[in-house]
């Protein structure tokens, strides 16, 4: 069913429809702006890695409501018929700043900043959280990995336990923004240019009548890309047939890519499969291992001495097991020119339209940022919200996946390690209010008591 669906209009939650017809026949049609953000660190995070801002873009840019969308709309019978003809209408027509797809950013920050008038920027709500939340959940967990494994290299293997086909592709592309060198999904590599890896399954070798016989199948078939599965019986065993293989490809001028490891003790597996090679003189031979992998078990085995030079990581990633969800919320924080916030508990937002600046030492490490109003003017600051949208037009080219991918690495390698730890201690990154935003919001906050809850 989800691949008959053309268009996404009606992927939102009802309540976003009901108050922009309450909107609607209240003639409320000035603009205002909403900001996206997170608000709380999940268990052991430090920093968050944006992604998601290409797949937004593409939605405000082609977003309608067909004559099928408006015809279901009608026959819920909660709408009125001048509602539904301003839908037949409706085009996103308002401007985004947003955060770099790759760039880090941390608790609070906005990541976008959309500001249309009330009824569009308030109907996009629900997709905007989607879109969002997931991409940069995923490349953030695919970051901890990297930081777990490096110099290692990581390939996504998450799709076969991924929630559905839409996450499975976002799956690859938030890896590989992550930091991971490719995935095992064909169509992402279809769709997103990712570069692709796979080897066999232990069906290929029970397939066969001899273990060696499917090596040798394997390798004939795929000479320039022979990675073998050794532990389908006995892992020692199975490395000492796949090293016959490798010296017959020799023999033919050609090179056994690797031995991969999919069960037991990684540790000490690896350890004594690299032994069998150097005894057999096959040293280049990289070690691969899948299994089970996320931050912790990579840490866990490099730590103790694993000899492992890259990593399948699959489930653990794809659905960011220990931490499946951001605290992510999408909040009117101007209305007509009026800064707005809210005062709930544990959930007050900041108003107006902000901008994030980032501040690095003499050294080019990252040190600071401070979120000020969108005019405010930092001396040493980078301003991180850049204009991508204007009148519903994007107005700016979108870099290549390897380029957001370059970007988040350069960035990565400027945040200190303690924010980057696997289990970090209870030290954040400094985040501060600018003195103009700081100020209005103690402004808007006293106003509101004084007025709302009657405090003197």
């Amino acid at each position: 069913m989800i691949n008959k669906i053309k268009n996404l209009a009606l992927l939102t939650d009802l309540y976003e429809l009901t108050m922009t017809a309450c909107y609607f026949e209240q003639d409320m049609f000035d603009r205002a702006t909403f900001s996206l953000f997170v608000r709380n660190y999940p268990p052991h995070r430090r920093f968050f890695v944006a992604a998601g801002l290409e797949e937004v873009l593409d939605y405000l840019k082609n977003l309608n409501f067909t004559p099928e969308d408006l015809d279901y709309l009608d026959k819920t019978k909660l709408f009125k018929s001048s509602f539904l003809s301003y839908l037949e209408k409706f085009k996103f027509s308002g401007d985004v700043y947003a955060l770099p797809e790759g760039r880090i950013f941390f608790v609070n920050e906005p990541i976008v900043e959309i500001t249309a008038p009330l009824i569009e920027a308030q109907i996009i709500e629900t997709y905007i959280i989607n879109a969002f939340n997931l991409q940069t959940m995923i490349a953030t967990k695919a970051a901890r990995c990297l930081q777990a494994a490096w110099p290692c290299q990581l390939i996504d293997f998450a799709l076969r336990r991924t929630q559905g086909v839409d996450a499975g592709l976002k799956v690859a592309r938030a890896s590989y923004i992550g930091g991971f060198i490719g995935t095992s999904n064909v169509l992402a590599g279809k769709i997103y240019g990712l570069p692709i890896f796979g080897t066999m399954a232990h069906s290929f070798i029970t397939s066969f009548d001899k273990e060696i016989e499917a090596f040798q199948a394997f390798a004939q078939s795929f000479p320039e890309n022979t990675v073998l599965l050794v532990d389908t019986y006995d892992t020692i065993a199975g490395v000492r047939k796949a090293a016959i293989v490798g010296k017959e490809m020799a023999r033919e001028g050609k090179k056994l890519k690797g031995i991969r490891l999919d069960s037991g003790n990684i540790v000490r597996l690896s350890q004594q499969v690299k032994q069998v090679l150097q005894k057999e003189r096959l040293e280049d031979v990289s070690i691969f291992a899948s299994g089970g992998f996320d931050e912790f078990k990579i840490q866990k085995v490099l730590e103790k001495g694993g000899a492992v030079d890259s990593f399948g990581v699959g489930t653990k990633m794809g659905v960011s097991a220990d931490a499946p969800y951001l605290d992510m919320a999408y909040k009117l924080v101007q209305y007509k020119s009026r800064p707005v916030l809210k005062l709930s508990p544990g959930k007050m937002t900041l108003p107006a339209e902000k901008q994030v600046f980032r501040f690095k030492n003499d050294k080019g490490r990252l040190i600071k940022d401070v979120i000020g109003l969108r005019d405010d003017r930092l001396e040493g600051g980078e301003p991180l919200l850049q204009k991508v949208m204007a009148g519903g037009e994007i107005v700016t080219s979108l870099p290549s996946l390897p380029q957001i991918q370059k970007t988040f690495l350069a960035e990565f390698a400027l945040l200190e390690d303690k924010f980057k730890a696997i289990k970090p201690a209870h030290e954040f990154f400094p985040v501060q209010l600018s003195p103009r935003l700081k100020k209005l919001k103690a402004d808007i906050v006293q106003k509101l008591k004084k007025e709302e809850l009657g405090e003197s």
